[in-house]
């Protein structure tokens, strides 16, 4: 009973979380590599920055459908 698009992020979702639960020695290795060497800070702001571009976004795409909602109903 569920498309095709719905068994793909079911499967999707498990095998991400089945590997962000067996692997969490390999990320804290990494991690303390990116601290000692003071990358972490590059990562960070990468991550920050890429955040913040997705809800501008959002909020841009939200704003204009709200102006096309209303637009709409006054027609």
């Amino acid at each position: 009973m569920y498309t095709k698009t719905q068994k793909f992020i079911q499967q999707s979702f498990i095998i991400i979380l089945m590997v962000l639960l067996l692997s969490p020695e390999v990320n804290a290795q990494g991690i303390d590599f990116l601290r000692s060497t003071g990358k972490i800070y590059s990562v960070v702001a990468v991550i920050v920055i890429l955040f913040s571009g997705i809800f501008y976004f959002l909020y841009r795409i939200d704003n204009k459908l709200t102006k096309l909602e209303n637009h709409i109903k006054n027609e």
